[in-house]
Parts: C-alpha cells; sequence; structure tokens
C-alpha cells in the first residue's frame, strides 16, 4: 500500500530520488523474484506484475512504465555472471518504491533474481561485485523488509513493533552502519528465526551490505520505522 500512500517512508524515498544525478539504470533486487541461478532483466518495455491479491483495486490500477535496457542487461550479466530473461518485468518489490524516488519513471529499470541455491556469503559477495557498476551510473537497490513476518501482523499497532522485531533490526542497524560485511551473522542472532521465517525479504538486505563493504564505507540509514508489529521499514543507503 506504500504505492498508494504518502508517509513518512515515501517522503524519504522521494527526497532521496530527487537528491541523486539521473542514474544511467537502475538495478533492483527485489524479494519478489527468486528462483534457480541469476537473471536479469533483458526486456526493452518490461511489463508492470501485480503479484498480490486482496488489496484494494486502485493498487492493480498503477503502472510504472519505466523503459528497460537490454544492453545494459547484457553488460550487468557480464559483470556477474548472471542469465539475461525476458520472463519476469518489474514486480511490486520494485515499482512499489520506485513510483515515489522517481515517479517519472524516465530512467530505465532492470530486475536481479535471487538464487534460492545462495548461502548469505554468496548474496553479499555478489552485492559486492555489483558494486563496479555505480561507477557505470547503475543505481543498485534492493527492495525486501529486514523483519518480515506475515504471521504475525497486529493491526492495531500500525506504527509499533514487537520487542524481538526491534531487538533484531537494532542489531542490523549497528552492523549495517559500522561491519556491514558481517551482515551474514544475523542469521545466528536470537530472533532470527521470528523477524526472518522466509529468507527472500531479508536477502536483498545482504546485496546493500556488500555494496557498502566493496565500497569500503558503512551504509547510512535513510528512515526507519515498523509497521504492525513485525515488520520493519528501516531503509539504507550507501
Amino acid at each position: 500500500m506504500n504505492a498508494l500512500e504518502r508517509n513518512r517512508y515515501t517522503e524519504a524515498w522521494r527526497a532521496f530520488g530527487e537528491s541523486i544525478p539521473k542514474p544511467r539504470a537502475i538495478l533492483m533486487v527485489s524479494a519478489h523474484w527468486q528462483g534457480e541461478g541469476t537473471r536479469v532483466t533483458a526486456e526493452a518495455r518490461p511489463k508492470t506484475i501485480y503479484d498480490f491479491h486482496g488489496f484494494p483495486p486502485a493498487l492493480s490500477a498503477v503502472h510504472y512504465d519505466a523503459p528497460g535496457a537490454p544492453e545494459i542487461a547484457r553488460e550487468i550479466a557480464e559483470a556477474v555472471g548472471a542469465t539475461p530473461d525476458t520472463s519476469w518485468g518489474l514486480d511490486h518489490g520494485t515499482w512499489s518504491v520506485l513510483v515515489h524516488a522517481f515517479p517519472k519513471a524516465d530512467v530505465p529499470v532492470l530486475q536481479l533474481s535471487l538464487d534460492a541455491g545462495k548461502s548469505f556469503a554468496e548474496h553479499l559477495e555478489l552485492g559486492a561485485r555489483l558494486a563496479p557498476l555505480r561507477e557505470k551510473g547503475i543505481l543498485i537497490a534492493a527492495s525486501g523488509n529486514v523483519v518480515h513476518n506475515l504471521r504475525k501482523l497486529n493491526w492495531q499497532t500500525p506504527d509499533a513493533a514487537f520487542d524481538w522485531a526491534q531487538r533484531f533490526d537494532e542489531e542490523a542497524k549497528r552492523i549495517m552502519t559500522s561491519a556491514p560485511a558481517e551482515a551474514v551473522g544475523l542469521k545466528d542472532h536470537p530472533d532470527y528465526a521470528l523477524a526472518v521465517p522466509t529468507p527472500e525479504h531479508f536477502m536483498p538486505l545482504l546485496y546493500i551490505a556488500g555494496v557498502a563493504h566493496a565500497a569500503g564505507m558503512p551504509a547510512k540509514v535513510l528512515v526507519d520505522g515498523y509497521a504492525m508489529g513485525s515488520l520493519s521499514m528501516t531503509s539504507y543507503i550507501v
């Protein structure tokens, strides 16, 4: 629903997009494209994917018609050993953020899939390998949630967090802002099982941690907060 709302998170994403030079392209790692191998979207006109149900019709009416860039897809594929793919598009992990950060949809957008067979250390290493693309004008972005447990949602607390969610998120924040390469160790945190019942929403963080590690600098918190007890809204920039 952030795609439709104006709140402090979406305003932070919008301010970020306005604060940087226009990228040559955006490469998004979304929690919502997971499978075998590492793939990169290679469509010239990627479709908007509505990979959800049970939400107001207005959400399915959102169109984010950013162009793709097959030639940049090949460049990314060669850089990190990914496979160009034309079966996907832009899922809501991507467009629900970019509709605020780059509302004109005039920057080419590509997605990188999450290889379910890779370890956390391998995802972080892949993020580090993506980092040099930034020098070529490609913005590396990632979309998920550090804490994402839908089974524990408390609709009565829209802006609060359970103790376990806050502990895990605060430890992630400490690591990301001091020693990002240590983010792989969060799987050993006592609250990991509750905060990360399935790994796909957590794994995008490892790509930002890898970029930060390769850049030799810690990440910074762009905006933080919680939603419905069991979701973290913390966003990082490098």
